[in-house]
């Protein structure tokens, strides 16, 4: 097999690395050599990664999930050594076990509920925009802005305390970045979860109208479960969407003339949204899947135990599925991208995204119709060191 391996780094900022966009326009799917020596498989055709994603013979439980960062094969054995994954944690489960949790929560993301929820994130959001405003300029869009946002809203919906966000912000990071070794991720994850298990005991004794309490009154998890449960929700739906505002505003301020359509016609925002989810995929490292028999995607063999790295960021711009996708073009039909998944672990939380977004966008190009970098572009610093793209700061000024 090819000696191909993967790398975060990027030759221009919004883009996926030049090598991975050669290897797209060649064939959608190509012999990988894993960072543990796995020899494996690297999707990055649309049709393969959707199909990889949807068919129930592929895994995505932990014991089965070859890393392809260098840097992150320490922590993946070692966690795997240690069965180091809260329980209740579905994201790294399979059928049905992964089902049970699934349904527990749907109902609480609903498209209706998360519609109810939108006066409360105007309010959340345009307080954000006074604070900034009142601070003055320059801002750094992330800390102010972006990063609050989700922040205030995922902790208000679970029933987080938002004052205690210095220390799950923090073990976030730490859980993210690429750099970390296996005991600082582990130490991350014992006080996520001992914080968590902590605040779930309290909304046991004294529920709230949030969902933790909800989800602890239901009676149907036990404290590790829930604990489980509150992890992901709390990390997956502060990150991903404050990657998005951050990142997202960056691309528009690079990109004047999209920035415009959508700052001038608010009817485009919402199709604006979904165009620089595709066109930005923050998801760049993985997915992983790995076969539980042997399988034929786009006539590949992969054989049972293969494992397979999905490219989301090359997925996304394939031109069969999205002619001329490597502009960015906010009036661009871009439904149906990968951006939240396929399949049954499609994001949970993806309508509570979008409208964040959609509210966020708008209000702030309408908030500083004179938006502008306070700092030369090359001066952004980007998260190529995490695995959830986006920029670490971005100065603004308007």
């Amino acid at each position: 097999m090819s000696e191909l391996t993967m790398s975060t780094d990027r030759e221009r900022p919004f883009d996926p690395p030049d090598r991975l966009t050669e290897l797209g326009g060649e064939a959608p799917l190509h012999p990988l050599t894993f960072a543990d020596g796995h020899e494996g498989w690297l999707a990055t055709g649309y049709t393969a990664v959707r199909a990889v994603l949807a068919d129930p013979r592929f895994s995505n439980r932990p014991e089965h999930i070859h890393p392809t960062i260098p840097a992150r094969a320490a922590v993946a054995k070692e966690l795997r050594e240690k069965a180091f994954v809260p329980p209740g944690f579905f994201l790294r489960m399979d059928a049905p076990e992964h089902t049970r949790y699934r349904k527990l929560l749907t109902g609480q993301f609903t498209v209706r509920r998360m519609k109810q929820l939108e006066p409360r994130i105007e309010e959340i959001t345009h307080a954000r925009l006074d604070a900034m405003e009142a601070a003055g300029k320059p801002a750094d869009l992330v800390e102010q802005f972006a990063l609050p946002i989700p922040s205030l809203v995922i902790c208000e919906l679970l029933g987080v305390p938002y004052e205690d966000r210095e220390r799950f912000q923090r073990d976030s990071k730490a859980l993210l970045a690429l750099e970390s070794g296996a005991a600082e991720v582990m130490d991350a994850m014992t006080s996520m979860t001992s914080y968590l298990g902590e605040l779930i005991r309290r909304r046991r004794a004294e529920p709230r109208d949030d969902l933790i309490s909800g989800l602890a009154q239901g009676g149907e998890l036990a404290d590790d479960e829930l604990t489980g449960v509150a992890f992901l929700l709390l990390v997956a739906g502060h990150e991903t969407t404050a990657n998005m505002l951050g990142l997202g505003t960056y691309a528009l301020l690079r990109n004047p003339d999209q920035l415009a359509a959508m700052r001038d016609d608010p009817s485009v925002v919402d199709n604006g949204v979904e165009e620089l989810l595709r066109y930005l995929t923050i998801i760049h490292i993985g997915p992983i899947r790995t076969a539980l028999e042997d399988v034929e995607v786009e006539g590949v063999a992969i054989a049972k135990g293969q494992s397979v790295a999905l490219s989301l960021p090359v997925a996304n711009r394939d031109s069969a599925r999205f002619p001329g996708g490597d502009t960015l073009d906010v009036t661009r039909p871009a439904g149906g991208h990968l951006t939240f998944g396929h399949g049954i672990h499609q994001c949970l939380g993806q309508q509570l995204a979008r409208i964040e977004m959609r509210i966020g966008y708008r209000a702030l190009l309408r908030r500083f119709p004179g938006l502008r970098l306070a700092v030369p572009p090359e001066e952004v610093p980007m998260r190529t060191d995490m695995s959830i793209y986006g920029v670490h700061r971005l100065p603004v000024t308007w």
